[in-house]
């Protein structure tokens, strides 16, 4: 099993090297180039100086951290978070990890499959074939790395459930596979787990019949959800404020699949239908699976599988859920765009088959089921081109080249055995990869921004303190996305943190509601025409200036944006800057007096209040304050849910300026008294408590697995199972079922074998009830 399993190792290898040669920037692009990459660097930063990031004030609009996808409670990327620093080249390193992830990921549906009982040979196509699915490969591993990350843990939390359920192994490595996938701080890989869980468990209960494994199965999956949701709690409580909300229920068809749009599923030209950025045609083949998917539905011997119809419930069930899911709403709460739900379709799909394959395909009546299975081509044909007539001639040869690959296959098969028939099965699935990145390019995804920090940082001015910038990343020109270009002077999306200074803003889908209204700034930093306007008009409570209660030191503006703005006279207290060999893209004005972030530590205006000594830190800000007659602090801090101020000990309540700045309102009377404002994120202390319940639930369950107090209910008695196989045989039939006339002559039936050894989580494969 281990042999197979480094098959499968193999194959995603090389397959993501063969993306790699049809792009190299592949895995660098979109979201992973201008949000993770430096969110990674600037959280490792922290860390090895010994700050845990949760809140960063100088971001402003992207600084609440607890509510990014930064993944700050899931253990394996903070490892990636410390590595990212002393790495130079961004683009290597991202791909790097995700091909370290892919290889995960295949080998999680390799053990999916064996836990439901696959052959090998087959469980090894499904592990290289779902890392290079449509969706999954041009979106998942190429741009959304917490959606990547966190169904790579959900596979191997599916299997581990499953053998758990089965008496083939132990609490701790669901909890742990759950909890990764919880807390990787993205909600579509969260959501998917619950769905999936409870298709297990009513699919397990379907099959056992015995409450016991599923109520076991139940309470440890309920403990990883327990520790899981510190996650998401402060997400939840503060969703009020944030772009986002929690609670909305609408279908406006965008990146909603239609069902008809499964027939593409085995087509690698595939471009579906619908709504999505690029109109509604996709350039992308966004519901591809793989291309032996549908034609090999032929070759099942379906009276023998309806035989496993209870042990197969549960996946069955997860594909109809999530199939159902990519059809809409549009829009549940936090959840968006259906079509994430994608990699879940394949996932589901993909297992199903290969598990069938592997115990139930047959070669019997080659004839019949070879016409089936170009009847299915056929259909796969028609709909691909009904979805994108005008690519009918690439559809005809993709057609023609899964029908060749599948006569091959079979012939294999007959001839050679199930272990070469699945090698060339899996083999094809890299050039076929290496296709569909090819036809794609130039991406219609990539931002195209630098890789290497030291060049960033070369290129880039020098600008200490904290900078709002103001402009529109719409407004840069394709030709002109370069270190040379624009990319040596403005900054969007989270780039800055590559460069290490403070930005106002950065990328996220979580933005602050009412401070993005102030400055009509929008999730990747740009803004509108008007916010120049915006951040000097005077606030109208404090009569202060943006700029003022940011206590921002530098304002950035565009050329292209506000082409004559370095034509008219300054706001009051600033200066016109130059910078030589930046003001083809950019203006800049500094203030006449110098910087004042760090001034006054985050004090942005008083009223009737003397302000003495300060002390801060991300999250408190502790300043000595005078008011005989009662008056008000201002802090250049956005007013986050989770802040609270406390004068000598006792609490004041918290109010906020223009919906978005700290305030405190100091009682009359007070002599030089100690004023501490201080933020957690909300339900922390909640959170905190369910981790500690998950883990002594996970515990207490290992304990009463190892002191064998609960009874284990072994399996339904099944065939002992076969000889090994070799990788490639003699005169071996497909799968060792109905053999058609003139094939081989001695072939024996191939029992339905429990699942071996797992190649991952270790452990003999099924035993003996345990006392």
């Amino acid at each position: 099993m281990v042999r197979w399993g480094l098959v499968c190792t193999a194959g995603v290898l090389a397959a993501y090297l063969a993306v790699l040669l049809a792009n190299s920037r592949h895995f660098y692009t979109d979201d992973t180039e201008s949000q993770y990459a430096p969110l990674w660097v600037m959280t490792g930063r922290a860390l090895r100086e010994g700050r845990f990031p949760v809140l960063v004030p100088e971001n402003w609009l992207a600084g609440n951290y607890a509510i990014e996808e930064t993944g700050l409670l899931n253990p394996p990327q903070l490892l990636i978070d410390l590595l990212a620093v002393s790495v130079d080249d961004l683009a290597l390193y991202a791909t790097l990890v995700k091909m370290l992830f892919a290889v995960v990921l295949g080998l999680g549906v390799y053990r999916v499959c064996l836990a439901y009982g696959g052959r090998p040979p087959w469980s090894a196509v499904a592990g290289v074939a779902f890392p290079c699915s449509g969706f999954l490969l041009f979106f998942d591993a190429a741009s959304w790395m917490t959606a990547f990350t966190g169904t790579t843990w959900l596979v191997h939390a599916w299997a581990s459930g499953v053998r758990f359920a089965r008496g083939r192994g132990g609490p701790v490595p669901v909890f742990v596979f759950l909890y990764l996938t919880i807390s990787v701080q993205y909600v579509f890989p969260a959501v998917e787990a619950a769905v999936l869980f409870a298709t297990v468990l009513l699919g397990e209960f379907v099959y056992r019949r015995q409450w016991g494994p599923v109520v076991r199965l139940a309470l440890v999956a309920g403990c990883a959800a327990a520790a899981g949701l510190a996650t998401y709690l402060p997400s939840l409580l503060t969703a009020d404020v944030t772009w986002r909300g929690a609670s909305e229920v609408r279908n406006d068809q965008f990146l909603t699949v239609p069902w008809s749009e499964s027939l593409n599923a085995s087509l690698p030209s595939t471009l579906p239908a619908f709504t999505s950025w690029w109109g509604y045609v996709q350039p992308l083949p966004m519901v591809y699976i793989a291309w032996f998917l549908i034609p090999a539905l032929a070759f099942v011997d379906w009276k023998r599988a309806a035989d496993a119809a209870r042990e197969l419930s549960g996946p069955a069930l997860f594909a109809v859920l999530t199939l159902l899911w990519t059809a809409g709403p549009g829009t549940m709460g936090p959840l968006r765009w259906p079509a994430r739900v994608l990699p879940m379709v394949a996932l589901a799909l993909l297992v199903l088959v290969c598990v069938l394959l592997g115990r139930f395909g047959t070669v019997a009546g080659t004839r019949r089921r070879g016409i089936a299975a170009a009847v299915l081509v056929v259909l796969l044909l028609a709909r691909s081109a009904a979805a994108a007539p005008e690519e009918t001639l690439g559809h005809l040869m993709a057609a023609g080249g899964v029908g060749g690959l599948g006569a091959v296959v079979l012939w294999l098969g007959r001839t050679r055995g199930r272990g070469a028939a699945c090698l060339l099965t899996l083999v094809a699935v890299a050039p076929i990869a290496y296709l569909q990145v090819h036809a794609a390019q130039p991406t219609p995804m990539s931002w195209n921004l630098p890789a290497k920090r030291s060049e960033m940082t070369a290129a880039f001015p020098d600008f200490p303190g904290t900078t709002l910038q103001l402009g529109d990343r719409a407004l840069i020109a394709p030709g002109e996305r370069t270190l040379d270009g624009a990319y040596g002077s403005l900054a969007f999306g989270n780039y800055a943190k590559n460069l290490e200074v403070d930005y106002v803003g950065g990328y996220t889908p979580n933005g602050h509601f009412y401070f993005g209204h102030l400055l009509c700034m929008r999730w990747d930093v740009s803004v509108c025409p008007d916010a120049y306007r915006r951040a000097f008009a005077p606030e109208p409570e404090t009569g202060r200036p943006l700029v003022d209660l940011m206590l921002v030191d530098r304002v950035v503006l565009q050329r292209a944006l506000f082409p004559g703005a370095r034509e008219q006279p300054a706001p009051a207290g600033w200066k016109w800057v130059d910078y030589p060999g930046h003001e083809q893209y950019i203006v800049v004005l500094e203030r006449e007096t110098g910087p004042v972030s760090g001034r006054a530590g985050r004090v942005a205006h008083t009223a009737g209040v003397t302000v003495g000594a300060t002390a801060e830190s991300d999250t408190t800000s502790r300043v000595r304050v005078d008011s005989p007659t009662g008056g008000r602090i201002v802090f250049a801090r956005l007013g986050w849910p989770g802040y609270r101020a406390h004068l000598d000990g006792r609490q004041l309540p918290i109010d906020v300026v223009a919906n978005s700045f700290v305030a405190v309102d100091i009682p009359p009377g007070t002599r030089a008294g100690d004023l501490e404002l201080t933020w957690r994120p909300p339900g922390w202390k909640i959170g905190a408590a369910l981790v500690t319940a998950g883990l002594l639930g996970l515990a207490a369950l290992e304990l009463d697995r190892r002191r064998g107090r609960r009874r284990t209910v072994p399996p339904p008695a099944e065939p002992p199972a076969g000889p090994a196989e070799p990788l490639v045989g003699p005169a071996e039939p497909l799968v060792g079922l109905a053999v058609p006339r003139g094939g081989p002559a001695a072939a024996p039936t191939d029992p339905v074998a429990p699942p071996p050894t797992d190649p991952v989580a270790g452990g003999p494969g099924p035993v003996a009830a345990r006392p």
